[in-house]
């Protein structure tokens, strides 16, 4: 197995991967840096949790530092384009990371935030930007934002962009790009869209893909717990008995349930936080924060956060509702068993989801274990079994009422 030091970084760069006890390539960054090294384009597929980021931002980061260019107002010299603010925050705090000593600047922009920081920062000319659709386009159409100095276009999370609709958004932008540029675009998944985008987007690529389309990471145990949708309250308090459990994140179906969850766990004196699109972006950075530094033990988000969330100490993963899209199941289970760590990733299913859960397994091809020994197994349909054992005179057939007989209309006439 290569190590980082064969190839070829810069030496500032090998000195941070060594300070975070990174030694070796994972597939993505082994089959993706030598070439993006040599200005090459990349289409690679590598599902949430394979070391994705550093396989872009690396040799970004080198190719970069090697050639040094003043830019201009309101230019940039590597754009990244990715789904969520979480996400796009993440990005830029590993490149600042993986950048020091590189005398490098980047900014990240997105929505729901005053858009004068960024401008004014933007003013001066930034190195690397990380922008979400959205805001971009708008600073874009105030003139904020230029592409002559583009070097390198980086796509992330694209079959992200198309499940939340900004695939329009992304082309509107890839036409304002200049023609001649490095193009790397990143996919958990490979729809047809996507696919079609990619040989119009990409000149003469490298495909590495290092897992197969909607596989799950092997290190991750999974469970199903079969459980009355009112009994899932309970379930997840008693699960979080284990005081070993000091990361776990629950995914939800809507932003309402995400907030019903976090009132229960706060009923309970459990701390948590809830993170989805209707939070301000100052609450769902606090909530991120006090995820990240252990004061926040549970953090329940829904699956607009299931790409953007990248902590690595997650060692549970609740599936409060199963997800619509079988896909989705994928992403949100990858937030555990990070670098390399083991994960566990629990589903509460329901009667009314165990088609989900058939959808689920069928997308994964594995049949996920069902997990009876915890105490809300089935519970309803004991409780019913109870009553009736209590009550003999439940199983006696009540006698039905005398129906008044039919009138033959004939008859009458």
């Amino acid at each position: 197995m290569p190590s980082f030091k064969s190839l070829n970084l810069l030496p500032s760069i090998i000195e941070a991967l060594d300070k975070k006890g990174y030694e070796n390539p994972t597939p993505i960054q082994e089959g993706s840096i030598p070439h993006l090294l040599k200005g090459g384009d990349i289409l690679g597929i590598a599902q949430t949790g394979t070391g994705k980021t550093a396989a872009f931002s690396l040799p970004v980061l080198h190719n970069l530092a090697s050639n040094r260019v003043k830019t201009k107002p309101a230019r940039m010299r590597c754009l990244v384009l990715t789904p969520t603010r979480e996400l796009a925050s993440q990005i830029e705090d590993n490149i600042k990371e993986y950048g020091k000593g590189l005398n490098l600047s980047s900014l990240v922009i997105f929505g729901g935030v005053s858009p004068r920081p960024q401008i004014k920062r933007l003013s001066k000319g930034v190195d690397i930007i990380i922008a979400t659709p959205g805001r971009l386009l708008d600073l874009m159409g105030d003139g904020h934002v230029l592409f002559e100095q583009l070097e390198t276009f980086i796509l992330d999370e694209a079959d992200r962009m198309l499940d939340m609709g900004f695939i329009n958004d992304v082309k509107k932008v890839i036409k304002k790009l200049p023609a001649k540029r490095q193009t790397l675009l990143f996919s958990a998944t490979m729809p047809q869209d996507i696919a079609e985008l990619s040989k119009k987007l990409l000149k003469d690529p490298k495909r590495v893909e290092v897992t197969p389309e909607s596989t799950t990471v092997e290190k991750i145990e999974q469970k199903i717990n079969l459980v009355e949708r009112g009994n899932k309250p309970l379930l997840l308090k008693s699960i979080l008995k284990d005081k070993n459990i000091k990361h776990m994140l629950v995914f939800t179906r809507t932003k309402h349930g995400a907030n019903r969850v976090v009132q229960h766990l706060e009923k309970e004196e459990i701390s948590s936080a809830a993170i989805h699109g209707n939070k301000s972006q100052n609450a769902r950075e606090r909530a991120l924060n006090g995820f990240r530094d252990g004061t926040v033990r549970v953090l329940v988000a829904t699956d607009i956060a299931a790409r953007g969330i990248d902590v690595a100490s997650i060692t549970h993963v609740i599936n409060y509702n199963l997800p619509d899209d079988p896909k989705s199941y994928v992403h949100r289970i990858g937030r555990t068993a990070r670098a390399g760590r083991e994960g566990v990733a629990i589903s509460f299913c329901d009667p009314s989801e165990k088609g989900l859960l058939k959808d689920i397994e069928k997308c994964i091809q594995y049949k996920i274990p069902i997990d009876e020994s915890h105490e809300y197994h089935g519970v309803e349909a004991l409780l019913k079994e109870e009553k009736r054992l209590r009550n003999p005179n439940l199983n006696k057939r009540r006698p039905q009422k005398a129906r008044p007989a039919k009138h033959n209309r004939k008859s009458n006439k």
